[in-house]
């Protein structure tokens, strides 16, 4: 199993546009640490599962057929907008998984093309992609301004959950991380310390989760370029158990 994180950026990406801070003036002369829109990527015996679908080349990066199915956290436009290109392929249909929100996303139930959407997600109710009954994927509430679900993925002995987007964690998925003690979790941490917000996690929240799951590896996503220019300055070392992390950080599960 293989795990990569395929952007990591909040909704305005970085550089952002027109912005002439130090965080960003750094990703324009160095595009490795440019980051794209927040999305993930599971590779389990050879089939490929998407987390969200916001890639700006999703389709060259993904030829037709190679994509198994896709896992959406929720209907906000910067985590589905590269679906509403996909659908017009003239590929075969692509399962959809989703939280339930009857609004979804502009015209996407109404015309989906290609996109063969699931009957909706529901909080710690685990399934099977088609083809992959080793892998099982637990949907896992969110708090955002969306239905919005993260997942757990077991595989083997390997358990993994990407939680995004989201400002602390519900009681009912924290009852499942502690139970299931996954060795990573992919976080969302948009701000600095110095922001609250109702949507998203802040460093300062993100280091309390981690510290009462230290044995669990925790990986920033979802990260601002306020955040990064934090980080610059910042004089206190991340905790052991926490790391940046960077477009196309991949994880190999043996």
């Amino acid at each position: 199993m293989k795990f990569t994180l395929l952007g990591t950026g909040s909704v305005q990406g970085a550089p952002v546009y027109g912005c002439e801070c130090q965080a960003c003036l750094n990703a324009l002369a160095e595009p490795s640490l440019a980051r794209k829109l927040c999305s993930g990527l599971l590779e389990v015996e050879g089939k490929t599962l998407l987390l969200d679908a916001n890639h700006p080349r999703l389709m060259q990066r993904f030829p037709a057929g190679t994509i198994n199915a896709i896992l959406l956290t929720h209907y906000h436009m910067d985590h589905v907008q590269a679906l509403f290109e996909l659908r017009w392929g003239l590929a075969p249909n692509i399962a959809v998984y989703h939280p339930n929100d009857p609004n979804g996303c502009d015209d996407l139930y109404k015309h989906p093309g290609l996109l063969a959407f699931q009957v909706p997600n529901q909080h710690g109710q685990t399934f099977h992609v088609d083809g992959l009954d080793k892998l099982a994927i637990t949907p896992l509430n969110m708090q955002h301004s969306k239905p919005c679900h993260g997942y757990l993925f077991e595989y083997q002995n390997h358990c993994l959950a990407y939680l995004t987007d989201t400002v602390g964690i519900p009681d009912e998925t924290w009852q499942i991380l502690l139970d299931k003690s996954p060795s990573h979790i992919a976080i969302d941490c948009n701000y600095s310390p110095l922001v609250e917000n109702s949507n998203h996690n802040n460093l300062r929240q993100v280091l309390a989760l981690a510290k009462q799951l230290p044995h669990c590896h925790w990986l920033l996503t979802h990260i601002s370029h306020e955040l990064d220019l934090y980080l610059l300055s910042a004089t206190a070392p991340l905790p052991d158990n926490v790391s940046v992390g960077h477009d196309d950080m991949a994880l190999t599960f043996n």
